[in-house]
């Protein structure tokens, strides 16, 4: 026995399709008026009810049209036929709001793609692109997707956070900040890190805010997501393979184009792989005060892990080469977490010697404990400098 909402469901689907058919031949009928006529025996407050679904439906992408239009909503994700869920400051809340059926869902998926000229298929099953607003957009199709349709959209603020509004929000504290400032003003080379939805693109961006002015940044980005208010910035983006397997344009191609760019510093928006030896290459010669992002949990995690991806290469380099230009090539490593209650908060700062240096591969030189900073004395001289020129 179908349920209330269930019969609502099918009413508003055949009511938007009967609206549908009314437009094409030629009787411009409103939902109310479609409502009003059809299901006029209905309560008010069903009938307002039913007028806002059919609303939605006609829009063309159902129940995620009001999710988009909430300010407060962050991510949406969606499974199949199941409940909605979203990202709400942080924290994943479960909405009332569900597709009614397959068709819907895929219709929704072609409408969202279709401004970007981007579609999946059985050919295609995975889809990862851009939405004209800057949203991030992820489609999962079966049979990868055992549930039905998966979509993934993470929304982003017209503008990025500055440094002081972390401050005044809690995610940084005014010792970090300080920290942070001396850091880019000494042209020291950071690395961001953190887990999925840690904050590590509003740190990265928040960074480049404390850039002084006139500096020219190439930023290099697989899904552009960095939200920047700099006088002289290039933006660029990734392009994937098209139906016929060409046309694709790498992170690691971006990095190499982006030395001939004259670029004051490079920003590469996630390291995931072998572009990572790129990246090393241009910190290590030359190019200080560039800054990138990558997953991991730790500062000593980063480098590890940086070190993997730069072997992924393929250039033949030992390993103990690759870890000696990593430690000359990053300065710096900032490590942001997401905590249980969703509050996003800088918890270390870690310092990586020089390759001549006894250290281990990173030293604490800032961490959160218990709420309250302990910072260390910086080995790197241009640290210190930038502090100077902080207080001048």
């Amino acid at each position: 026995m179908p349920t209330t909402t269930e019969l609502f469901d099918r009413l508003a689907l055949a009511l938007r399709d009967r609206l549908i058919d009314e437009a094409f031949a030629g009787r411009a009928t409103t939902p109310q008026e479609l409502i009003d006529r059809e299901a006029g025996s209905l309560a008010p407050g069903d009938r307002r009810r039913l007028t806002a679904m059919v609303e939605v439906l006609t829009r063309g992408l159902g129940p995620l049209e009001p999710l988009l239009a909430d300010p407060e909503v962050d991510e949406i994700l969606v499974s199949g036929l199941a409940p909605i869920w979203v990202e709400r400051h942080g924290r994943l809340v479960r909405t009332d709001a569900h597709f009614a059926d397959d068709a819907q869902l895929r219709e929704a998926i072609e409408r969202l793609l279709q401004p970007v000229g981007r579609r999946v298929d059985e050919a295609q099953p995975l889809c990862d692109t851009r939405l004209p607003d800057g949203s991030c957009v992820n489609v999962v199709l079966p049979p990868l997707a055992l549930d039905g349709p998966a979509i993934a959209i993470r929304r982003f603020r017209p503008r990025g956070f500055s440094a002081q509004e972390l401050v005044a929000g809690g995610a940084w504290t005014p010792a970090a900040l300080d920290l942070l400032r001396a850091a880019v003003r000494g042209r020291l080379n950071i690395l961001v890190c953190g887990a999925t939805g840690s904050g590590k693109t509003t740190t990265l961006a928040a960074l480049l805010g404390l850039l002084p002015s006139g500096e020219r940044v190439v930023t290099i980005e697989d899904t552009a997501e960095l939200r920047l208010e700099l006088e002289h910035a290039v933006r660029l983006e990734t392009r994937p393979a098209n139906v016929e397997g060409r046309g694709e344009v790498t992170i690691r191609t971006l990095v190499r184009n982006a030395l001939r760019m004259r670029p004051d510093r490079i920003v590469v928006g996630e390291v995931r792989g072998a572009e990572a030896l790129d990246m090393l290459s241009a910190m290590a010669t030359g190019h200080d005060g560039s800054l990138g992002t990558i997953h991991a949990g730790s500062a000593a995690g980063a480098i590890e892990r940086l070190e993997t991806l730069a072997l992924m290469a393929g250039v033949g380099l030992p390993h103990a080469a690759v870890r000696g230009q990593v430690r000359a090539a990053i300065d710096l490593v900032v490590v942001v977490r997401r905590d249980p209650d969703g509050a996003r908060r800088l918890i270390e700062i870690g310092e990586v010697p020089e390759p001549a240096s006894e250290e281990g591969a990173v030293r604490p030189l800032y961490a959160l404990r218990d709420g309250r900073p302990v910072v260390r004395a910086p080995l790197r001289e241009r640290v210190v400098q930038g502090l100077v020129l902080g207080l001048r």
